[in-house]
């Protein structure tokens, strides 16, 4: 509800368990707007796994877009393969920023960018593929 960007919906349950399940890694990634000035460490904690609940997440790939020291806010990229509930909230809150957006930009290297809000679009056979392989 709270997240915007890519979704994918479809009726076959096998498909859908290889995009989600951990096992298979297929990468989320996140633009993440969070309050406070990011600083270097706390992005290597999130690339390296930081203590969620009951567990650690898996190493990350993380990337600074921007820091607006006026506004308080850095805009970072997150690449995860889990996808546990609200993860990325999670993993920002334990290096102690709060998400004040996050856009979900790919779903295994599937973007969003050339697609208007609200709109669709049917995945293509290459897209499929690239998925299940």
């Amino acid at each position: 509800m709270y997240t915007s960007g890519a979704l994918i919906l479809s009726n076959d349950g096998n498909f859908i368990y290889k995009v989600t399940h951990p096992k298979h890694e297929i990468e989320k990634t996140y633009t993440v707007t969070i309050k406070g000035v990011v600083k270097d460490e706390e992005v290597e904690k999130l690339k390296n796994g930081v203590e969620i609940e009951d567990y650690i997440t898996k190493p990350a790939k993380v990337k600074i877009l921007k820091v607006d020291k006026d506004k308080n806010q850095s805009r970072l990229e997150i690449t995860i393969h889990e996808g546990k509930n609200r993860q990325v909230r999670k993993m920002c809150e334990a290096v102690n920023h709060k998400v004040l957006a996050l856009h979900r930009s790919k779903i295994a290297g599937i973007g969003v960018k050339d697609l208007a809000l609200g709109k669709w679009r049917y995945l293509t056979k290459k897209e499929i593929d690239k998925i299940l392989s």
